[in-house]
């Protein structure tokens, strides 16, 4: 599996989710996938959760997510590493997000985000004679 674009960047003034990207077989796909969320736009009194869900065939999606950002409030690259190697059944991911906004002024949150995914590789520890 080559790097990928996850979500292109897009802007968010809603909750929602994004396209599915299919992993492939489980013996082709990786153990580990960092993924990296970038935040290029916001505004103040405002936050975004990321989550990846994941499925085994692109249509029911687990009840818990094989992965979940912390909530964000500001521009930034935010990485998390997900375990699928304890997901053998996932085949398929998709990001999904959930905005919010309070304060005056026009409630409607605005954030700009890209999500990237890039196979990691254990590294495999060498044993001292």
């Amino acid at each position: 599996m080559l790097p990928v674009l996850m979500l292109p960047e897009t802007e968010i003034r809603e909750s929602g989710a994004g396209s599915v990207l299919d992993l492939g077989p489980s013996s082709e796909r990786p153990d580990l996938l960092l993924v990296t969320l970038g935040i290029t736009h916001s505004v103040e009194q405002e936050s975004l959760d990321v989550i990846v869900q994941g499925s085994s065939d692109g249509v029911n999606w687990l009840s818990k997510p094989v992965g979940a950002f912390s909530q964000k409030f500001y521009c930034g690259t935010y990485q998390i590493l997900l375990d699928l190697g304890s997901h053998t059944d996932v085949r398929f991911l998709r990001p999904k997000w959930t905005v919010n906004r309070w304060g005056r002024g026009d409630l409607k949150p605005v954030f700009d985000i890209y999500l990237h995914a890039e196979p990691q590789f254990r590294s495999m520890a060498v044993g001292a004679a």
